[in-house]
């Protein structure tokens, strides 16, 4: 009867582990829409809606490592981008203090929290707004810009920091968190 009772519970035990390691155990995370593109960096991925550009490397500029612009009337509404390695920082609090740092003067920061991403268990969110400098392309100078940078490090200790920024308004209902749902880091 003993030994009956070990077999049955070592076959329940199987099963058990068996179908935990089934299935996405965070269906949000890492989640790409249909019809999307996705930056793809060495450290981090995040995915952009339909009708998104992706920028080369000329296009965006030495700091980021990877960005996608939505544009309205030839001017830029909505920018997603991937910075990689930009601060030595030995968690995603240090990585978070750093990218507030780089937020525009005069912005208004909304504070940091805790987000949860694909590939990673320590990484932060910080939301802010400012208002728009009408330089670069972008939105005409005093428009609101709403922004979200989600920061932490990479598997190999490296900050990465995926940043958006979009003309009040400008992004479809959801959008954000699609994007921020999308990101998959490596």
């Amino acid at each position: 009867m003993t030994t009956r009772r070990a077999c049955l519970a070592a076959a329940l035990l199987t099963t058990a582990l068996a179908l935990t390691g089934c299935g996405d155990p965070d269906p949000g995370a890492g989640s790409v829409p249909e019809g999307w593109g996705t930056l793809r960096t060495k450290g981090v991925d995040v995915s952009y809606p339909k009708g998104w550009q992706e920028q080369s490397a000329a296009e965006r500029g030495g700091h980021n490592a990877a960005a996608a612009v939505r544009t309205e009337g030839g001017r830029k509404v909505a920018v997603v981008t991937v910075q990689l390695g930009f601060t030595e920082a030995g968690s995603a609090e240090q990585a978070a203090i750093a990218a507030e740092a780089g937020i525009q003067m005069g912005a208004k920061v909304q504070g940091q929290k805790d987000v949860d991403l694909a590939g990673t268990d320590d990484a932060k969110r910080i939301d802010f707004s400012f208002a728009a400098t009408g330089e670069d392309g972008g939105p005409a100078k005093g428009t609101p810009v709403e922004g979200v940078i989600l920061t932490g490090l990479d598997s190999s200790g490296t900050t990465f920091a995926v940043r958006i920024d979009a003309r009040q308004g400008s992004l479809p209902d959801g959008d954000a968190d699609r994007i921020i749902d999308s990101v998959e880091v490596h």
